[in-house]
């Protein structure tokens, strides 16, 4: 037995029966395996590498700075590079007068957004509680408190362990909250729920509601009833409540657009995270952007000190990767993006014709395929086997649903689109 094989147990990472590719080489959303085949990357990996790998253009951003040099916390040194990153980034995301908060990942990110959050409504306010709001249909994280604070029912400690935090109101999904009006589907007024729980706790203890604008990975890929994100900024601005926005899984262009939020008009948030696809698999990153009216109250003489970000938050290599990240996405093509992610969603629509289907959901280039009980790893496997990996969804609702991401990176050509579906086809086909 080899070393690898011996020591593969020590390192604690995930249990799912995922396949162990070994991978030799990688070009765009395709990785080259151990033999000579190679496997298109149906999930940009966990969701992330949103500009396929192997970029010419991030390489060349972080040996330029990497010849600078490789460290410098921006108290000591002039953080030009951090500046140029913010810059871009808000332009590239259409908030252009957004401060930013550099961390280190998207679950850093969140911590970071809800301390900012408490800290302006209590400058602002004069708040004396800083409740964050969660649905029952979420996930914001893997420390304690994001944990604690979010819906995912795989993932929740433990009740003794949960810090007596735990999601708030229902998600407008039919697993979460068909049962209340099962006459009828969820829509905008599903928000009345948000509305009740924070008349219920009293504004004057609720810092923000902390939501995804369209479902990740719990659940996979449910998209909102039109009219309900707008309804929930409506409710929070009547209230002196933030909204936040968790588009770490969703942003920058994985659902056809640069922020999920810009599917609907009237629901702007107050704070954005991203990480995803801004770090692209390249780097590890989370990045919170304040709406200026937001921002000005962290200056404010009553506010609380900003929060620590960590060592290695606003990283001069990190913020070179993602620079090289927004060179990649700039060379896009943003209007035949737009029409790939169409095409993809015409072929994920046509799998409801086959009966291990039971819904496939999202937008842009992201689906959620939910699968007959029993059928998500056999269907997984004859993906596999025609040369396609696919990522699995944590189910919902109960029974506990099963099913899979189908999440292509954005420099996934037509052909690479057309290949997928015809092998997602054939697999799901040869499953019922």
């Amino acid at each position: 037995m080899d070393s690898y094989a011996q020591n593969r147990h020590r390192l604690l990472t995930s249990s799912r029966p995922l396949p162990d590719f070994e991978v030799v080489g990688t070009q765009g959303p395709w990785l080259h395996l151990q033999g000579g085949t190679r496997i298109f990357d149906g999930s940009s990996g966990l969701l992330c590498t949103n500009t396929g790998q192997s970029s010419p253009r991030v390489r060349d951003r972080i040996e330029e700075q990497f010849d600078r040099f490789t460290f410098g916390g921006a108290a000591v040194v002039q953080p030009r590079i951090q500046m140029e990153l913010m810059e871009r980034l808000c332009r590239a995301v259409g908030r252009p007068d957004d401060s930013v908060a550099l961390t280190t990942c998207g679950t850093l990110g969140v911590e970071v957004a809800v301390q900012l959050a408490r800290t302006i409504t209590r400058a602002r306010d004069r708040k004396t509680r800083g409740d964050i709001l969660t649905s029952t249909l979420s996930y914001h994280g893997m420390s304690a408190l994001t944990l604690g604070l979010a819906g995912n029912h795989t993932r929740r400690p433990r009740a003794q362990d949960a810090l007596g935090l735990g999601p708030a109101f229902p998600a407008p999904y039919p697993p979460a909250h068909g049962a209340v009006h099962p006459d009828r589907a969820c829509d905008a007024s599903c928000a009345n729920k948000l509305a009740h729980e924070i008349d219920r706790r009293g504004p004057e203890n609720v810092a923000a509601v902390l939501i995804e604008p369209i479902n990740g990975t719990t659940g996979g890929a449910f998209v909102p009833p039109d009219g309900y994100l707008r309804r929930v900024s409506e409710v929070c601005r009547e209230r002196n409540v933030l909204v936040i926005h968790d588009e770490v899984l969703t942003g920058m262009w994985r659902t056809g657009t640069a922020l999920a939020s810009h599917h609907w008009e009237g629901c702007e948030p107050d704070l954005v995270i991203l990480s995803k696809g801004l770090g692209a698999g390249y780097t590890s990153v989370g990045a919170v952007l304040v709406a200026p009216e937001a921002a000005r109250w962290l200056r404010h003489e009553a506010a609380d000190p900003l929060p620590a970000m960590g060592t290695m938050a606003a990283h001069p290599l990190m913020a070179a990767a993602c620079l090289g990240v927004l060179d990649e996405l700039e060379q896009m093509d943003l209007t035949a993006l737009t029409a790939r992610g169409e095409r993809l969603s015409h072929a994920m629509a046509s799998l409801t014709e086959i009966n291990t289907v039971h819904d496939v959901r999202g937008r842009g280039f992201l689906y959620g395929v939910e699968v007959g009980a029993g059928q998500l790893w056999p269907v997984m496997k004859a993906a596999q086997e025609r040369g396609v990996f696919f990522y699995p969804f944590t189910g919902a609702g109960e029974p506990t649903s099963e099913g899979f991401v189908v999440a292509p990176p954005l420099s996934s050509t037509d052909e690479d689109s057309e290949f997928l579906a015809t092998v997602l086809r054939g697999a799901l086909t040869d499953v019922s």
